[in-house]
């Protein structure tokens, strides 16, 4: 295998990593649109609810395994860039066995999750009925669903951006017409919706795994000493789990907002919903060019090539300068319009447009904290993202017990403005000590 660190950096190579990732997202507002659309055919809000909190509790179980893709990407990218076919090889054997063994796992231990999951966010008697039904559906497809992660990982490692596309596409096509099929056509409800997105998950992987066939069919794969090398493993755990503290900092940082803002009545929460949807397209918006950098440093420090590193930041970087000012432009000229569109309540449109500057700003505060964070998952100095998003959330404690009594809700998007300013800048202290390292290897 040739190493890739030594490839050009261009900005046509950092387009050909980010687009499809671009695409592939368009289609997951999309898909949560149809499931709703479908249930909402039926004159009974309880389907409505049921698919909501059901999809909502395995998506957070999930989520929780989002380090298997992040980590997955830096891991391979390396081992890409060291030119090291083996342990590309092995990296798969591993994140199938630890997919399999973690989806076994939710499966035997789905009660006390369930119920400690309605404990939190408790619904209905119905609702909470139906919604067990769906859980008892969708859960037959938790192996598939954490394997694609980290399929989608391990494919992004090696630039294969446009397999993730063409994978998003399947399973998220094949989901909506299932959805029309069981729920309009057979009737089938809720059930039909969890079974639809069981079908599209299992489908997902094969999928998947099709793509990793010439990978599946290497002696590498199965060279069982080199997939359960300690020393390997070990890191890999330690990587996922870096990443899975600092998400969970990051998470309680935008579920604390959520919480402080129901604080300040209905109107405020609802206004502070409404916005929010705005962040999480921006988010999608910036992926590409986050997966891009993953990519391209983790190459370049797997090849010890330090000028590949530092042009892979400065390029990917340009895109995403270049995206985030779309983004902030599209929201101050058109943001007033899509929160009509989006509530037709006026003191809801009213709360939501006083609030918007802020997330104008925090859709260009946040770009360097995006780049930074691919930068350092493509290093798997994953330590380091930890450690800083420790301090990051201090912070923004800091401000919140600080500004909240003077300003209000003001005071609350301050502090998250400052939590997203500090994210950046403290990984922004630590680069220089990253790039230093890269010739080291």
């Amino acid at each position: 295998m040739t190493s890739e660190a030594g490839r050009q950096i261009t900005h046509s190579r950092v387009l050909k990593i980010a687009v499809p990732i671009l695409l592939a997202n368009i289609t997951v507002p999309l898909l949560g649109l149809v499931d709703t659309g479908v249930v909402g055919q039926i004159k009974s809000p309880v389907p409505i609810g049921a698919v909501a909190i059901g999809a909502l509790i395995l998506t957070t179980l999930y989520w929780l395994f989002g380090f298997l893709r992040m980590g997955t990407t830096g891991l391979t990218s390396q081992a890409v860039g060291a030119g090291n076919r083996a342990e590309v090889a092995a990296l798969l054997s591993r994140v199938l066995l630890f997919s399999g063994l973690s989806g076994g796992l939710i499966f035997v231990l789905q009660v006390p999750l369930f119920w400690a999951a309605f404990q939190v966010s408790p619904a209905s008697e119905a609702v909470e009925s139906m919604a067990r039904d769906y859980l008892r559906i969708r859960i037959y497809s938790a192996p598939a669903a954490i394997a694609v992660l980290g399929l989608v990982g391990w494919l992004v490692g090696q630039e294969r951006t446009r397999e993730v596309l063409y994978l998003q596409l399947w399973m998220n096509g094949l989901n909506i017409v299932l959805d029309l099929w069981f729920v309009l056509g057979l009737g089938w409800g809720a059930s039909g919706v969890a079974m639809a997105t069981v079908l599209a998950e299992i489908s997902g992987l094969g999928l998947g795994l099709w793509f990793c066939r010439a990978t599946l069919m290497a002696p590498a794969c199965r060279a069982w000493d080199s997939v359960l090398n300690r020393v390997r493993l070990l890191h890999m755990l330690t990587v996922n789990r870096d990443i899975l503290l600092r998400t969970l900092m990051l998470e309680i940082i935008f579920v604390s907002f959520t919480f402080v803002a129901a604080r300040y009545g209905d109107v405020s929460l609802a206004a502070t919903q409404v916005l929010m949807q705005f962040f999480i397209l921006a988010s999608f918006a910036l992926d590409g060019f986050a997966f891009a950098i993953e990519t391209l440093v983790g190459q370049a420090v797997g090849g010890k090539n330090r000028d590949a590193l530092r042009q892979s930041v400065v390029k990917c970087t340009q895109w995403g300068v270049g995206m985030v000012f779309i983004l902030a432009a599209g929201i101050a000229i058109g943001g007033d319009a899509l929160i009509i569109m989006m509530t037709k309540a006026p003191d809801v449109q009213l709360e939501a447009q006083r609030y918007l500057p802020y997330l104008i700003g925090g859709a260009v505060l946040s770009l360097p904290a995006f780049m930074l964070d691919g930068v350092f998952l493509g290093a798997t100095q994953t330590a380091v993202m930890r450690d800083m998003m420790a301090v990051s959330l201090a912070i923004y404690i800091l401000c919140l017990l600080a500004l909240l009594p003077l300003l209000a809700m003001h005071g609350l998007w301050i502090a998250l403005l400052v939590s997203l300013i500090a994210r950046g800048a403290t990984l922004g202290l630590r680069y220089p000590a990253l790039e230093a390292a890269a010739d080291r290897g």
